[in-house]
């Protein structure tokens, strides 16, 4: 990579067209899932997912130089707790548009993770972050209703805790092929996510009748759930990292939840009440403020000094 200066840097044209594609998938995302649970019962759409992104890539590409222990956590947290427990949250329990900012929560979970295993401090910014980001939870919890109750969020923000332990396990990974270790850590998530469906999604009857029955539309939300948001998202989102310094390319997930939000009000119709644009507006100034601070700061100093 170049040693250009990241005050001036910028992403090519084409890389940043990259990574709107790569965002829109991760955000038009919520909408495939909601369409696909008519179909599918949460836990084996999850399991369905996870073997389609294990399942042929797996006997191409050679496991990671990471330990076993290291792709077991990552698969059961991304994949049971993350994943799982969101189509879970989705089924009914809370909008998806909702769902791709509460997932957002992510972010503070990781640096709690980051603060008790590496000692990292919390800064007084990232308190304030993490403090607006809870007033926005809060305004979405004093406005449950049929679509989205405080178990769905509830829920959600459990799935942003697994998140969280995965991204953990990941750093700890070190530098590797991240679409490799996806792949290879999938197989850790499929067994449990099966054993969960047929335990309390109805056995092995309503599990075949699932499958038999899916319409073609429900395996296209499989696969693009294995392929587009996986698959691509997971590698062109490495590519691009490795390409670019961290902080030129870090901020696109930010409009993760424009694009949730976005779709799920076009497709589904799903209303976007002033409550829930200014839910959105606190999570998401929480985000940026944790983010890009530290740089804000830095270009106050530079200024006045």
């Amino acid at each position: 990579m170049p040693k250009t200066s990241q005050k001036s840097y910028s992403l090519p044209a084409s890389h940043l067209l990259l990574a709107l594609a790569i965002v829109a998938v991760w955000g038009t995302n919520f909408v495939v899932i909601k369409l696909s649970l008519h179909a599918f019962p949460p836990f084996l759409f999850a399991a369905l997912r996870y073997t389609f992104a294990f399942i042929p890539l797996v006997f191409f590409m050679k496991k990671p130089k990471v330990s076993w222990a290291n792709l077991c956590i990552y698969g059961l947290a991304v994949g049971v707790g993350q994943f799982g427990v969101l189509y879970f949250a989705i089924d009914g329990r809370i909008s998806p548009g909702l769902a791709s900012l509460v997932i957002q929560t992510q972010v503070f979970f990781t640096i709690g993770f980051a603060m008790f295993f590496a000692r990292e401090r919390l800064r007084t910014y990232q308190t304030i972050a993490l403090l607006v980001a809870i007033i926005g939870l809060i305004v979405i919890a004093l406005h449950t209703d049929a679509n989205t109750t405080f178990l769905g969020l509830a829920l959600v923000v459990f799935a942003g805790l697994s998140w969280g332990v995965a991204n953990t396990v990941s750093r700890r990974a070190g530098s590797i092929n991240m679409l490799s270790y996806v792949v290879w850590a999938s197989a850790f998530a499929i067994p449990p996510l099966f054993a969960i469906s047929i335990v309390f999604e109805g056995g092995w009857d309503h599990m075949s009748t699932s499958l038999t029955s899916a319409p073609a539309g429900a395996w296209a939300g499989v696969l693009w759930q294995s392929w587009a948001n996986t698959i691509f998202g997971y590698s062109a989102w490495a590519w691009l990292l490795s390409r670019h310094p961290a902080a030129v390319v870090a901020p696109a997930p930010l409009l993760v939840p424009i694009f949730g939000m976005g779709a799920a009000a076009y497709f589904l119709a799903e209303p976007l009440p002033l409550w829930k644009i200014m839910a959105a507006g606190l999570v998401i100034t929480g985000l940026v403020i944790n983010l890009f601070w530290p740089n804000i700061e830095r270009s106050l100093k530079r200024r006045f000094s």
